[in-house]
Formats: C-alpha cells, structure tokens, sequence
C-alpha cells in the first residue's frame, strides 16, 4: 500500500510527531511504500526511515523557494517547546500563504507517491484543506486532543475547518473524550469515529533493573516545562510536604516554552524544599533511563489528551501522580491493569485550558496528598502494558 502522512508541525517533536514517526516506522516494517510532509526548519534533523520520502514546507529562515514560509511553524499549542506561530495570531494573509505552500508540497507528493490512502494529523486548518484540494482520494484524520482545543478558541476559519473535517473518510480518536469533543465540535457522523489509543516504543521503554534501595524517592516530570502542563502547581504542592529533605528527589526533564515562565519556575524550583534538577530536553533512551532510575512519574497537567509519558513511565515499573484528565481513568484502567496510579481532580478551568486562579492552593493541596500517599506507597506489582502498541494502531488505521 502506499501511505502519504502529513503534519503542519515537526514529525519529531511533541506528542503528535512522536505518534505520527511511529506510524511511519510501523509501516516501513509491514513493507509499505511512504512519504511524509512536515512543517520543519532548515537546520532541523527529521529522522523516519530508510526509503521514506520527505517532503519538508521550511518555516521562518528559508530557502527562498516554494516550500518557504517566512514566520515560524504554527502550534496547536499556545506554547510549543520550538519557536511558533499561535494559530489564534495568524492573519487571514499568513492563512492563505500556510495553505497555498502546503498545499503545493502535497500535490507533488500526491503526483509522485499516488497513495491509497492520505493520513493527516490534527483535525486542524491543514488537514480540512488536504481534504478540500483532494476530494478523490481516501483521508483520514488523527485527533490530538489540541485540535479540539484551538477549535473551542480560536475562530480562524472555524466554519471551513469544521465543515471539511466532516468529509474526512475516517476520523481516529484517542479515547472515548475525544470522540465525544469530535462529535460536539465537528458533529461528526459517529460511525466515522474510531479509537485507537496510544502506543508506546516497548523496545525503549521497559523496566531494566531494580529500583534504588537507598531509602531516597525520586520523582520525575516529563513534559514541556510550563504553568499549562502543571509545573508552577506541582513546584509549590512540593512546598506543602513535610518529608525528610534528604528523602525526596525531583528531576524536571522536557523543553522550555515561555521564557517568564520558565523564570519563575527556576526561582520556584530554587525556594523549593528538596533538591529539583532540570535535566533539559531528552531523547528516549536517555528518557527511559531516567523513568528507569526513578519511583514516581508525576503529571499535574490542566490539559492533554492520552498523554504518551504515563505509558512510558508505567512501563518503566513506575508508579503515578496525574491529574483527573476527561477519560484517561477509563482508558488505563483497560490498557494498564495493575498501574499503580493516583488521580488528583482538576481545579475549575476556563477556556478549556486555564485554571481559575482561585481554586490552585486547593488544587495543589490535592496534589501534595497524592504525591505523600504515594511516596509512601510501598513496591506493589507492576502494570500491564503489553496491550498497549503502535503495532496495533498502525494495523487498525489499515483495516
């Protein structure tokens, strides 16, 4: 078969490029003919494999050809751990510019791969336009769960996307929250809807060892480093401990986005009671080791979808702090049996993403609780993630 993916964003950054590559891995294992279109910048370094076709639109310093663009890569994040565009900030000019250059690349790839079928990420602006430009051949689109979230913000040709987002042959969701945001937002026809759940590199991430035995418990966060995925809350929860200082660990590991944020998360991080090191942006092996070395994954986060970190630490033999996100309970309950995982309820949000100020210091009370039941917890089994692959959502999105 011959699969074209497409991505208005890196294929190896964020939650979205990491699920789009491991498709792409996927079906260069099963044999399948590939190309891949992707947002990138020209000094970045795109890894898929051998024979995979790449077809990059250059954002911001570009090459002075047709597939240049001349701000930066748009996120459907509001803060993206690279320079970005907010979709929110994109006047009707860069709209069409994005569409146009895209679109350009695509038809050439079209020309060149002729696929069966054409798999685009995010049921955003790119996605609704490959589907309008391309109404012969089969698309199918991924929800990310940020998707839902820029159409409930932002009013950029909402109406075109949600209209277009309707024609798609085949919509997969993560889990039962986003189909039901995809049937709200969009009112997509729900035998259209499939869910997939998430998979997980299982040859990186798995338990390697014992745990240290020295009496010290270290807490890892994974994520980008900013006020939206929980960070100033968990930083202050740790303030509300009353754990020997000596005892307790915390390593931040992920990429930075607002810079004033980051600002007052180091000094939050510095007037913090026990030791906090930034470890700064990893690969996987480097990730997996550090899961591997650690007790606790923790993810206070105000928004996500099924967040691929919780699978990789619970792989790892680690036990789990998150926030009570829309269907992420039920979904691991089924993927990951035995997970020995404590939920902390979300504070008030407004805007789908913003917690209302007021309600944090309950918040982070809540969540310095099921950090101290936790570290306090003692070595349980494990859980079961053998359920959970990309394997098996590649071979779902073919059938």
């Amino acid at each position: 078969m011959k699969i074209l993916s497409i991505t208005a964003q890196k294929p190896n950054s964020t939650g979205s490029g990491v699920y789009l590559t491991e498709l792409v891995k996927e079906y260069a294992l099963q044999g399948h003919e590939q190309a891949v279109v992707a947002g990138v910048y020209p000094a970045d370094k795109v890894e898929l494999p051998e024979k995979v076709t790449f077809y990059p639109v250059y954002f911001c310093e570009g090459h002075g050809g047709e597939a240049d663009l001349s701000f930066p890569i748009p996120g459907m994040s509001d803060e993206m751990p690279y320079k970005s565009t907010r979709y929110c900030d994109m006047t009707p000019k860069m709209a069409g510019q994005f569409k146009e250059t895209f679109l350009r690349v695509i038809k050439t790839a079209v020309r060149k791969l002729r696929p069966d079928i054409i798999l685009c990420h995010h049921l955003y602006l790119l996605t609704a336009a490959v589907r309008e430009a391309f109404p012969e051949y089969t698309v199918y689109g991924f929800c990310h769960n940020t998707d839902l979230r820029q159409m409930q913000k932002t009013e950029l040709e909402r109406e075109f996307i949600r209209r277009q987002i309707n024609l798609l042959d085949r919509i997969f969701v993560p889990q039962r929250a986003q189909e039901e945001g995809v049937k709200e937002i969009y009112g997509a026809d729900a035998g259209k809807i499939t869910r997939t759940g998430m998979g997980y590199n299982s040859t990186v991430f798995r338990r390697t060892g014992e745990k240290h035995a020295d009496g010290v418990t270290r807490i890892i966060f994974a994520g980008k480093i900013a006020e939206k995925k929980g960070v100033i809350s968990l930083l202050r929860a740790l303030g509300l401990l009353s754990h020997d200082r000596d005892k307790l660990k915390v390593f931040l590991a992920g990429s930075t986005g607002n810079k004033e944020e980051y600002r007052v998360i180091q000094k939050l991080a510095e007037e913090c009671p026990y030791p906090v090191k930034f470890l700064g942006r990893l690969s996987q092996t480097e990730l997996a080791k550090v899961y591997n070395a650690c007790d606790i994954f923790v993810l206070p986060s105000f928004f996500e979808g099924i967040p691929l970190t919780v699978i990789e630490a619970l792989a790892c033999g680690d036990r789990v702090v998150l926030t009570e996100l829309p269907g992420v309970r039920e979904w691991l309950s089924e993927a990951a049996p035995g997970a020995d995982i404590r939920y902390v309820p979300l504070p008030c949000m407004r805007n789908t993403d913003e917690p209302v100020l007021e309600e944090l210091p309950k918040f982070e009370a809540k969540l310095a609780k099921a950090l101290s039941e936790s570290i306090a917890q003692s070595r349980r089994g494990f859980a079961d993630v053998s359920g959970i692959s990309w394997e098996k959502i590649a071979k779902e999105v073919i059938k």
